[in-house]
């Protein structure tokens, strides 16, 4: 959700996708951040992001505030696609952005009507943080409307990423995974490695201990380990297979390097079917190239497909304590 909340002091009028029929560009619960000069993440693209981002700059200067509109896509605006996008466009608030800005790791929940004035961010247990009282709503549906009323889901990413190694791999994975909806924790020795400035999903941990961030990392998470140091490398595999909860784990190097980890881990006593779950080579089959940005989009392709799966299965956020 970082894109469309870059905006958030500028006045701006958030477009979001309340509801999608047919083929769409994107589904419920996309949005675009529209201002006088420029535009923030995207509802799709194409003649029904121009149409969208022409509506909501004629809402910066005519006063109006919020604005629903239904959009055919093929007979409407001509778009093959053929479906149906029902937008929500509103005047930005930007107490409530910078207030979401802020929850990135937390579920919340945007409730506002679409046929009058009342919002409100909430909870994930349906408690009001900022705006109008509002209806109580379904939690577990999704960005949905409901009797009036829209529930934008702005739901935590439920990817986490713990990566070992801040060599130029590493980096390069880092910087593709900036603009995605995941975490990572990015862990190294080396701390004068880490770049100044790093995406807002990414928290930095330079650490002399980075075993002991394998225990702490949340039950599902997914590890891939690429350090400067190969019996380092095998102090981490033999962690993160101790763990009986581990979503998925890529280690890089070659076949021969497979070979010989499996060899040493079987030595040590580690069981032959967590052994079977490690991933090496790393990436998606096909892409040869060795250079370091080739070599992330692969992995980042790949960990894309496993986190895609994943998600097919609803995955609930252990509860985070928040003070009321």
């Amino acid at each position: 959700m970082s894109g469309w909340l870059t905006g958030v002091h500028t006045p701006s009028v958030l477009v979001t996708v309340a509801g999608a029929e047919g083929s769409a560009p994107r589904d419920a619960g996309a949005h675009m951040l529209v201002t006088a000069g420029a535009l923030f993440d995207t509802i799709g693209g194409g003649h029904l992001e121009l149409e969208a981002t022409a509506i909501a700059r004629a809402m910066l200067l005519d006063g109006r505030t919020r604005h629903v509109e239904r959009f055919p896509l093929g007979p409407g605006l001509g778009q093959c696609c053929g479906g149906v996008a029902h937008l929500l466009f509103e005047l930005a608030d930007a107490t409530h952005l910078a207030l979401l800005a802020g929850r990135r790791d937390v579920d919340t929940f945007r409730v506002v009507s679409l046929h009058g004035s009342a919002a409100a961010l909430c909870d994930a247990a349906g408690r009001v943080l900022a705006g109008d009282p509002v209806p109580a709503f379904d939690t577990e549906a999704g960005t949905h409307v409901a009797g009036g009323w829209l529930v934008d889901a702005i739901l935590a990413p439920r990817a986490h990423l713990v990566l070992f190694g801040a060599g130029h791999v590493g980096a390069a994975i880092v910087r593709l995974l900036g603009d995605l909806p995941c975490r990572v924790t990015w862990v190294d020795e080396r701390d004068d490695l880490f770049p100044d400035a790093v995406p807002a999903n990414v928290r930095v941990e330079a650490t002399d201990i980075p075993e002991a961030l394998v225990a702490s990392a949340p039950p599902g998470a997914s590890f891939l380990v690429m350090t400067h140091s190969h019996a380092l490398d095998g102090r981490l595999c033999e962690a993160i297979l101790a763990r009986p909860d581990v979503g998925w784990f890529g280690l890089i190097g070659s076949i021969t390097k497979r070979r010989q980890f499996e060899h040493r881990l079987r030595a040590r006593g580690v069981n032959g079917a967590r052994i079977d779950a490690m991933v090496c080579p790393i990436g998606v089959p096909g892409i040869e190239g060795k250079q370091p940005a080739v070599l992330a989009i692969a992995v980042v392709a790949q960990l894309l497909a496993v986190w895609e799966g994943q998600q097919s299965v609803p995955v609930k956020l252990p509860v985070v304590s928040e003070r009321s």
